[in-house]
């Protein structure tokens, strides 16, 4: 009888468990916050050597909403072949290769066309020189304008009915309210939900950090 009672407690714990988290799931707002991301870059371990000196490390400034990243203390200055932009924030952590991220209108300013890629897509990408304290480098590839995609920890991803590497519809409001598709899905179990756009897309939309959307349907194939 008492062994027949803990498999009951057990059974009935576990039902209670995955009630709770159906519940919790299904109670969980639609609402998608915006991050605006503005231009900046991510450094090899080599490149900051470079850049800022031997023994170099990023000095964290201030975290960022997904887990492990950071904004540092450090910036550069990118130099293209019709204009220079100084001050472009350097994230964190160190990347295995570096990759700078500006819009369409910062490509303009440098006399570049970075192509639209997502995020670690930076083969045959745009050149640029970047400059640091200590010293520079040209980037033979390696700048691009990241794609709009939303970050997922994996019970978003269900609770919205989506999966990694996804495109999707989202719905902005307001006066300029516009849906935006081609939107990428990035799914891991230590994201956290928010949906990334450049400084472009914001100021079309009249979109700042903080605002929510909505998550419109899925695109058709």
């Amino acid at each position: 009888m008492i062994v027949e009672k803990n498999i009951l407690d057990e059974v009935v714990k576990q039902v209670m468990q995955a009630l709770e988290k159906t519940t919790s799931l299904e109670t969980r707002s639609m609402d998608i916050p915006v991050g605006v991301s503005n231009r900046h870059i991510h450094l090899s371990a080599e490149h900051i050597e470079i850049l800022f000196g031997a023994g170099h490390t990023l000095t964290r400034q201030k975290d960022l909403k997904q887990v492990g990243e950071f904004a540092a203390a450090e910036t550069v200055t990118m130099v293209g072949p019709k204009g220079v932009i100084r001050g472009v924030r350097v994230l964190g952590p160190v990347r295995k290769t570096t990759q700078a991220e500006i819009s369409r209108t910062d490509g303009f300013s440098l006399g570049v066309v970075p192509p639209l890629r997502d995020s670690g897509d930076i083969e045959q990408s745009a050149s640029i020189t970047i400059v640091g304290t200590q010293g520079s480098v040209t980037l033979s590839e390696g700048l691009i304008c990241a794609t709009r995609h939303i970050h997922m920890h994996t019970d978003d991803a269900r609770h919205f009915g989506v999966s990694d590497g996804e495109r999707v519809w989202v719905e902005t409001s307001g006066t300029r309210a516009t849906i935006l598709k081609n939107v990428l899905v990035r799914v891991k179990p230590d994201f956290r939900l928010e949906f990334h756009i450049d400084t472009d897309e914001a100021n079309a939309t009249s979109l700042k950090s903080g605002d929510v959307v909505t998550l419109a349907r899925c695109q058709e194939v």
